[in-house]
């Protein structure tokens, strides 16, 4: 199930023509070869039998023409073979294995990048440069696998992909679907999804959830998809949300049918769809709707009880309001979060927030105006309650509400706003905070005051804190920072005995 899909066929399939079944273009055309040459016979000899010029069977034979049915048939009499044995799926022999996987790869985008002339695999070609030549080939397709994207890259198709969910205001009604008809059948009824019910999913898939404490350090979850097991954390982990998200995340792959990703776009899209999919089991459509109208027609909307409610954190429960809020509650909404520097690290916008961007669209790592509702609350002492702020900006002004948080990685805050309109229907609608920000204009937050710069200027020399990110590569592999070794120990270590109870 592709639901958030870029719109190209992701395995750069051709489709083959409806009249001729079977092998593809390239071994059907080195079969051909093999028959032919093997009775002697020259490309003019058998196009004079089957009533076609030889430059035409020569296109076959190089895999460049599909041939109509009628003229296979033909060219199976002519060789005195069965339609099957002309067909037949499998290379003729290990060198044209070799020379369709040789042409194969000279026809590649990647090889096409690289402007270097092909060479032909013709009988002329000794077979051990053949077997080189066709092993460097797989060792650079591996080697492009492994480093799919450059940053610039991800930073664009990921936000490609913010820019395709706010066009559908972040609403996926096919997952929504799938996601309660699960739920439902599990046994939920109301309220937090239980751990039995993320269990009983697992189950209808034929899976069975094992809490394991040395999971490889690059996954959070690994699937045995031979044995029928998701490995997870420990159960007696803090924070039961998160196993319960872990779960139906692993949960995810299998319901929506991914197939291991092609490109970084591709990790990308998974990615949401599969959290997208967790957070609607977590917090089922049917009932956050019927407790969020209530809530808006009692004018006392509000993050935290639907946090409560259904049991998760005040950041799942943020993000599960914009999947619905504009849907059902013809509410426009943005959310944003930030690090205790100011900087993006999540944002989400319908409502016409002017999120910061760069010169690509991306907003990850933008530095939020210093007057918005969140970086204020991330400068107040008192962080233990709710705060709430009305924004004047260019673009109209805007309520919010702001949790702030601490952890490994510092202090975060976490904000759910609306545009003024909309504010009624909110509880901390009669906050009397109000300022004003002119961002991007630099004179809002940024740039020093002039009696500052003349004073310090020439009398300063900061040492600056380095961000070690920025020198790390994207993760890499058909998993991006995933230790396939790691991996592959790990499930040596726990799959079943074969004959064992569990197996499959």
């Amino acid at each position: 199930m592709a639901i958030l899909d870029s719109g190209s066929d992701r395995g750069g399939r051709v489709a083959a023509d409806a009249d001729a079944p079977g092998a593809d273009a390239l071994t059907l055309g080195r079969r051909l070869r093999h028959l032919r040459t093997a009775r002697g016979l020259t490309l003019d000899a058998l196009g004079s039998r089957v009533g076609v010029t030889g430059s035409l069977l020569s296109l076959v034979e190089n895999g460049r023409r599909e041939p109509r049915l009628p003229l296979l048939r033909r060219l199976a009499e002519a060789l005195e073979v069965g339609l099957p044995d002309l067909l037949d799926a499998e290379p003729p022999s290990r060198r044209a294995a070799l020379e369709i996987a040789l042409d194969r790869a000279q026809r590649s985008p990647g090889f096409e990048r690289l402007s270097l002339p092909a060479v032909r695999p013709g009988r002329t070609l000794p077979l051990p440069v053949l077997e080189q030549l066709v092993g460097l080939h797989a060792e650079l397709a591996r080697r492009d696998l492994e480093a799919v994207a450059t940053p610039e890259e991800a930073r664009r198709a990921n936000t490609q992909i913010r820019l395709e969910r706010q066009a559908r205001d972040n609403y996926l009604p096919d997952i929504e679907r799938l996601a309660e008809t699960m739920v439902r059948r599990a046994g939920y009824s109301s309220g937090a999804l239980t751990h039995r019910a993320v269990s009983r999913m697992a189950e209808d898939l034929g899976f069975r959830i094992v809490h394991v404490d040395d999971l490889p350090s690059s996954t959070r979850t690994v699937t045995d998809l031979a044995n029928g097991r998701i490995y997870l954390p420990p159960a007696s982990s803090p924070g039961g949300h998160g196993l319960r998200s872990l779960a139906l995340q692993a949960i995810a792959h299998r319901v929506l049918g991914h197939e291991r990703p092609t490109s970084y776009d591709d990790f990308l899209r998974q990615r949401v769809e599969i959290t997208y999919f967790a957070s609607a089991c977590l917090l089922p459509e049917s009932s956050a709707v019927e407790a969020l109208g209530a809530a808006k027609k009692a004018k006392d909307l509000a993050i935290e009880d639907l946090r409560d409610a259904f049991g998760v954190t005040h950041e799942a429960a943020a993000q599960r309001f914009t999947s619905l809020a504009t849907h059902h509650l013809d509410i426009r909404v943005h959310f944003v979060r930030v690090g205790g520097d100011g900087a993006l690290h999540r944002a989400y916008a319908n409502d016409g927030l002017p999120l910061p961007t760069d010169v690509t669209g991306a907003i990850e790592g933008q530095i939020v105006c210093r007057q918005w509702g969140v970086r204020q609350a991330l400068a107040r002492r008192d962080r233990s309650s709710e705060s709430y702020q009305y924004t004047d900006t260019p673009a109209g002004t805007f309520w919010c509400s702001t949790q702030t948080g601490s952890g490994t990685g510092g202090h975060t805050g976490l904000a759910i706003g609306v545009p003024f309109a909309s504010a009624k229907w909110f509880r901390g609608r009669d906050t009397t905070v109000r300022r004003t920000s002119t961002c991007p204009d630099e004179a809002c937050c940024r740039r020093p005051s002039p009696v500052a710069a003349a004073r310090w200027a020439d009398a300063s020399w900061p040492s600056a804190r380095v961000h070690q990110q920025i020198f790390s590569p994207l993760p890499a592999g058909d998993f991006p920072g995933v230790d396939s070794r790691e991996v592959y120990a790990f499930l040596e270590r726990h799959a079943p005995a074969a004959g064992a109870p569990g197996t499959r």
